[in-house]
């Protein structure tokens, strides 16, 4: 297939706000794919590449970008993938030269317009809303299978790019072979927010109550004596944690997938700052020296697997008694409540003993791996949202010199994001020193004086409530928006969307009309 095909389809999803008409459009350009393009073709048209980061920057793409362009296209789906393959294994001495001189050649068989689509995908500036929603749904059509197995291959796998190929080239059949596997992680199941305890427990009834922990996720795998720990995104972080691979190799079990957070805790059993259990992540060189530093602590609150035993789709009441007969010296602290009095002193305690507040989970609810389970819920004291900078602003007077207020966006359930606030506060001068060179490396174009950006880096935001605005086509705005953290454990593709900052405004209303 032509990339000349593929950039006209987005264009066309781009084009339209209709999820059914996006879904179909795409779906007929799948139906249409050779076999081998299949992989390539779905990630560049859920705006990235199969080969992954291949540190190809603003400034090689907009070199490359400079020179001559087909008259027509020619350009196939694989001609392109087989030039990021050569990109992205060219290394050492003169790579730096290569590597331009490459993208360089590759965009000189391009038209105009695909030359266009194929830098924005690699600076991640495709605005299509072909992400993985989309694209499951996508497949779903032209394949004629439920969206929930596709999704549930999805989950499996991590790889949407493998399920897409056996779907469209084997069916149901190929779909059956993506299954739980040690060593594979999963996409975490995430939390909605909720309002208030009242508002939890009216969705839930009784409801398994545990402290919010404000800790690094984890999934850790066990099989025998080998353990491994993986990120929140799903990297390997095993060598950072050497405590708790010989605390999971100890507990009594041949196979397990545990689901947890792991915490540096003080001397008086209170936690540490996110920021603080951070140090432990990402140095290799110094994991001995750090570890007697602070050391980690784990609080497991899942298991996935234990013994060749898969219980995604068991009930949480029947994994939190499997998980506590593992792991019982290692779990949250975790209570089952059915009135609002019982919820409110569980929640006192969680704060009082310095976490952020409590988990609110179904009994009942399955592992929705990768997804915000409606099962789970997440209740702090103050309502806070993960969200992504889509421009900064020069500041002034004493930050002249530093890039300072944030646009702030929300997920649009398109595959955008929405704008729905500004804010300076909460910044500390070390927090402004950073961002302004996080900012000019994500920096795509500016009027000297708004910087817009790739919409990469996630925000923490704290705020006191949402108001009705017109000020921004989301129609909403964040009232005494402040930072409270980077977020740099996320991506923008797991940052809150614009319905649940929606959902905060008519919990709002009605509760001013009660």
């Amino acid at each position: 297939m032509l990339l000349a095909d593929l950039a006209a389809t987005s264009a066309a999803l781009a084009a339209t706000t209709r999820r059914t008409e996006k879904a179909e459009r795409l779906a007929d350009l799948l139906r249409r794919l050779e076999p081998g393009e299949i992989v390539p073709a779905v990630a560049l048209l859920s705006g990235t590449v199969r080969q992954g980061r291949i540190g190809l920057g603003p400034s090689v793409v907009r070199a490359a970008m400079s020179g001559d362009r087909a008259a027509a296209p020619t350009l196939m789906v694989a001609d392109v993938d087989r030039a990021l393959d050569r990109l992205a294994a060219t290394s050492g001495a003169g790579s730096a030269a290569a590597r331009r001189e490459s993208l360089r050649e590759l965009f000189g068989r391009a038209t105009e317009a695909e030359a266009d689509w194929l830098a924005r995908v690699l600076l991640g500036e495709v605005r299509q809303g072909a992400l993985a929603g989309l694209m499951e749904d996508a497949l779903a059509r032209a394949t004629d299978l439920a969206a929930s197995e596709i999704r549930h291959a999805a989950m499996l796998s991590g790889d949407l790019g493998e399920v897409a190929h056996a779907a469209l080239t084997e069916g149901r059949a190929g779909l059956a072979r993506f299954h739980l596997e040690l060593f594979r992680p999963v996409m975490p199941m995430l939390a909605s927010p909720a309002e208030t305890l009242e508002e939890a427990l009216e969705r839930l009834g009784t409801a398994a109550l545990e402290y919010k922990l404000d800790g690094a996720r984890v999934q850790v795998h066990k099989s025998g004596e080998e353990v491994r720990v993986y990120s929140r995104l799903l990297n390997d972080v095993t060598v950072a944690v050497p405590e708790l691979v010989e605390r999971v190799r100890a507990l009594p079990a041949e196979e397990l997938i545990l689901d947890g957070e792991v915490l540096a805790v003080k001397p008086d059993g209170t936690p540490h700052t996110f920021q603080t259990t951070m140090r432990r992540f990402g140095r290799r060189l110094e994991v001995e020296g750090l570890r007697g530093e602070l050391p980690l602590t784990p609080f497991f609150f899942d298991v996935l697997r234990r013994d060749r035993v898969d219980l995604l789709d068991a009930p949480l009441d029947e994994r939190a008694v499997a998980l506590a007969d593992v792991a019982g010296g290692s779990l949250v602290p975790r209570r089952l409540v059915s009135s609002i009095g019982e919820a409110e002193a569980f929640y006192d305690e969680a704060l009082e003993r310095g976490h952020e507040g409590v988990m609110a989970k179904a009994t009942a609810s399955p592992y929705a791996a990768g997804s915000r389970g409606v099962g789970w819920y997440k209740i702090k004291p103050a309502h806070t949202l993960d969200l992504v900078v889509l421009a900064v602003e020069h500041g002034s007077g004493r930050r002249r010199g530093f890039l300072s207020n944030l646009h702030l966006g929300a997920r649009d359930g398109t595959g955008g994001f929405a704008m729905i606030g500004k804010t300076f506060k909460g910044m500390t001068d070390a927090m402004l020193a950073w961002q302004t060179k996080r900012f000019q490396e994500l920096a795509v174009a500016t009027d000297g004086y708004v910087v817009h950006l790739r919409p990469e880096q996630v925000v923490e935001v704290a705020f006191n409530d949402v108001q009705e605005s017109s000020q921004y086509a989301s129609g909403v705005a964040l009232r005494f928006a402040r930072v409270k953290r980077y977020r740099d454990d996320k991506l923008a593709e797991q940052a809150d969307t614009l319905e649940g900052v929606y959902a905060i405004l008519r919990g709002q209303v009605a509760k001013k009309r009660r």
